[in-house]
């Protein structure tokens, strides 16, 4: 973007969020958008791909049950029963695949051209999948220890009657009000990031190139191109790593809540 005196604006992180498409409550800038709509589309294309890929299994799997096959694997393999244990992964493996695949595909949307907007880049969605994963460890802890589960959660083993007056409140801190914080803002950040690196490149790029009328700043508009396409790569990974980091967490967090009397 430039201005009127030619000088060159940086998108911001109000130019993210888009116009709603069915403004309901246009006061308090919220409606239903771009963002809420790929959301809504990652679960009819979610649902689609592994109901397709499983219709008609087949004793040698083609590309798509293969692929299908493989990503079940590797949450219920990689991350339920590695993380959460052979004893107890099972039950979780719905919710961990769900997570997973689920965080995945509404990260890479902004990797594909014209959607170009990771869902997790607002805030309001990766606090939504906080909550619910906050709300089912907590459940989790209580049904299997009862309201003893809070005392387990802020207790480390083997501390000092003394050290505990101060260990408790740090837990307490920790476990119940940064532990969510974190996995959400971890999430929303790294989205956030990259997609105002991406709006970053293409404003400069084409202010370097269109706007202006030098040859040097042309070519350094190029390289600015050229550099965007590595980091397109490198958030292609973050992307990966980020659905990854979510879902390990969620096991982590529900194995702990398992195992809160395993000391």
């Amino acid at each position: 973007m430039a201005s009127e005196e030619g000088g060159f604006i940086p998108p911001t992180v109000h130019d993210t969020h888009l116009p709603e498409i069915f403004p309901w409550a246009a006061e308090y800038g919220t409606g239903f958008g771009k963002q809420m709509l790929m959301i809504a589309l990652s679960v009819v294309l979610i649902s689609w791909f592994f109901t397709t890929a499983i219709k008609n299994p087949k004793l040698v799997p083609g590309k798509m049950q293969y692929l299908a096959e493989s990503g079940y694997a590797f949450v219920r393999n990689g991350i339920g029963r590695d993380i959460i244990g052979e004893k107890n992964f099972r039950p979780w493996i719905p919710l961990l695949f769900a997570t997973f695949f689920f965080v995945l595909l509404n990260n890479l949307f902004g990797a594909i051209p014209f959607l170009q907007l990771p869902s997790f880049s607002h805030a309001g969605s990766a606090y939504a999948m906080a909550i619910i994963i906050y709300g089912t460890w907590i459940a989790v802890g209580l049904k299997n220890h009862g309201i003893r589960y809070f005392k387990l959660a802020v207790t480390p083993p083997g501390v000092s009657p003394v050290m505990l007056i101060l260990l408790v409140p740090l837990e307490i801190i920790s476990n119940f009000i940064v532990r969510p914080l974190t996995h959400s803002l971890r999430l929303m950040a790294t989205m956030l990031a990259g997609h105002i690196i991406v709006m970053l490149a293409a404003s400069g790029a084409r202010y370097l190139i269109v706007v202006q009328d030098q040859l040097a700043l042309n070519g350094v508009g190029v390289l600015v191109i050229v550099g965007y396409v590595a980091m397109y790569f490198l958030e292609l990974l973050i992307m990966v790593l980020q659905a990854f980091v979510f879902t390990l967490l969620t096991a982590i967090y529900i194995q702990g809540a398992i195992e809160a009397d395993a000391h």
